[in-house]
């Protein structure tokens, strides 16, 4: 049994690892020339770590990565503290895995080593998928040919095999972007800052929390604009992060003073789709269900994505894989599109006006916090990602 994966980033490794797992010959197949150092920060919750344990990697990812003891929710003009959610410990007690934060390139990396080198096609652009009732084909931009059982569609938010199977549908403006900078521990070990922290504003929000085993502050303002392009390595103007926050808290300003490089990127998502897979040819990650990462979601979802594909693979003869990616379809899309409407929802909170409507959300997150310990995210942490079933 084959299967061809489009794109090579965390959803694509991932679906390549569960697939070998599961018994496929895979060949991973990306455009880009090289990996590279892509991105910042990224968080992983129990429901990812789960699936990099099974996949034999979580230890090789904890090993990079930090564990926040908790989340602290504050208010944007003074760092009043509206509430404060449990991680750590006892998040992995509750949900059987670890809440991990790390830079996304460490994660790219211990993906990347678990795929043979002959398996990955770089540098090699997918400009055309067709099928028959025994196999699937992806045509590339050099005139090449390469066949399989299935296709698996890991090509990101402007999926050119989405627009294949569907039509076309763009990549939509969220209507917020954001600025995001590393800063080493050094240049604000003086500012007194939570380990793990949400600033909440009108319009703005900013997120920081600790990567590389705690020797850079990752740090993510975002804002509402009326336009910005979707780019991991577009320049911010100098100063302008500072304008777009005025009158915030002090440590948060310094925060964003003292950044070398601040890079500027527009937050696209996709429609939700009816179905996700045609015949012999699916999509898994954001080419499916690229979503605001206002719940830190994104790529747990992928990878959730990709272990569920694998058990619903495991097994199948090929006349049967049509069937198998029906039933990887029907387990994850109600879940995957639940959690990009999350997000969304999430967003408009973190950018209430000030005033009766964001004094209530902070009383109503003060109660969920009393009440829950966990924040009202973890309910997507304790699903199995092989039989559905809660972790504990």
């Amino acid at each position: 049994m084959r299967a061809i994966v489009v794109g090579a980033g965390i959803g694509g490794l991932t679906a390549a690892v569960s697939l070998r797992r599961a018994g496929y010959e895979v060949t991973l197949v990306e455009q880009a020339p090289r990996f590279t150092e892509t991105g910042a920060g990224i968080q992983l919750a129990p429901n990812a770590t789960r699936v990099l344990r099974a996949l034999g990697l979580l230890d090789a990812v904890a090993d990079r990565s930090t564990r926040p003891p908790y989340m602290s929710f504050r208010t944007w003009s003074d760092g009043t503290e509206i509430c404060r959610y449990a991680l750590g410990r006892a998040a992995e007690d509750a949900f059987g895995a670890p809440y991990l934060q790390l830079h996304r390139a460490d994660l790219h990396r211990v993906l990347t080593a678990a795929v043979p080198p002959g398996s990955v096609r770089l540098g090699t652009e997918v400009v055309g998928v067709d099928q028959d009732d025994r196999s699937a084909r992806v045509t590339t931009a050099g005139g090449e040919h390469l066949r399989a059982d299935l296709v698996v569609a890991a090509d990101g938010v402007r999926s050119t095999v989405r627009r294949r199977l569907f039509g076309a549908d763009e990549a939509v403006y969220s209507g917020s972007a954001a600025y995001r900078a590393l800063l080493p521990a050094a240049e604000v070990a003086d500012l007194d800052l939570p380990a793990y922290a949400g600033w909440l504003g009108p319009g703005r929000h900013v997120v920081h929390y600790w990567v590389s085993r705690g020797a850079l502050l990752n740090v993510v303002a975002v804002f509402r604009a009326p336009a910005a392009r979707e780019s991991w390595t577009a320049r911010a103007e100098p100063g302008e992060q500072l304008r777009e926050f005025d009158g915030w808290d002090p440590r948060v300003l310094a925060l964003l003073e003292r950044a070398g490089r601040v890079w500027r990127y527009g937050i696209h998502t996709r429609v939700p789709l009816a179905r996700w897979n045609v015949g012999r040819v699916t999509l898994l990650g954001d080419s499916a269900h690229a979503m605001v990462p206002f719940q830190a979601q994104g790529a747990a979802q992928a990878i959730v994505d990709a272990a569920v594909l694998g058990d619903a693979l495991a097994g199948a003869a090929p006349a049967e894989v049509p069937e198998a990616l029906d039933r990887y379809v029907r387990r994850r899309r109600a879940t995957a599109t639940s959690v990009q409407a999350g997000s969304v929802r999430a967003g408009e909170d973190y950018h209430l006006p000030d005033g009766p409507e964001a004094r209530a959300r902070d009383a109503r997150m003060a109660a969920y916090a009393a009440a829950h310990g966990f924040s009202p995210q973890a309910s997507a942490w304790g699903a199995d990602a092989v039989d559905g079933q809660p972790a504990s």
